[in-house]
C-alpha cells in the first residue's frame, strides 16, 4: 500500500510536508559545524585560562567573534532541531508539546545569550 501520492514523490514531501526539509537543515548545519568547530577550538584553546584582557582582546577582532558567535548560533540551532526529532520519536501526548516547546526556548535563549556576550566584548 503506498501512502504517497506521485506528487509528494517528485516534491521530496511526505505525509508531515516538512522532513525534507528538516533532514536538509541538519545535514547544512552539520557541514557548518564541521567547519567552524576547528577553527572554534582554534580561537578558544589559547584563551583557556587567560585572563579577561586577554580574553576581550582576542574577541575584540572580528574574524574570531565571528567564529565563535556562529559557532554558538549554529550549533544550537542544529541541537534544536536534533532534540526535536528525538522528543518527537519517544515521547507522546501533550508532554510532547511542551517538551519542543521548552528545547526550543532553552536553545534559542542559549544562543541568544552567547551571541550577545561576543558582542559585548568584541565591541
Amino acid at each position: 500500500m503506498r501512502f504517497l501520492t506521485d506528487r509528494k514523490r517528485a516534491i521530496g514531501n511526505g505525509s508531515a510536508r516538512e522532513g525534507t526539509v528538516r533532514h536538509w537543515n541538519m545535514t547544512v548545519s552539520s557541514y557548518g559545524l564541521l567547519v567552524l568547530t576547528p577553527l572554534f577550538l582554534c580561537v578558544v584553546g589559547p584563551l583557556l585560562g587567560a585572563s579577561y584582557a586577554e580574553v576581550t582582546g582576542t574577541l575584540g577582532k572580528p574574524v574570531p567573534a565571528i567564529i565563535v558567535a556562529l559557532t554558538l548560533w549554529i550549533g544550537m540551532m542544529h541541537f534544536k532541531n536534533g532534540v526535536r526529532v528525538l522528543i518527537e520519536d519517544y515521547v507522546h501526548g501533550f508532554a510532547r508539546e511542551l517538551w519542543i516547546i521548552a528545547t526550543v526556548i532553552l536553545s534559542y535563549a542559549i544562543a541568544a545569550t552567547g551571541v550577545f556576550a561576543v558582542l559585548k566584548m568584541a565591541l
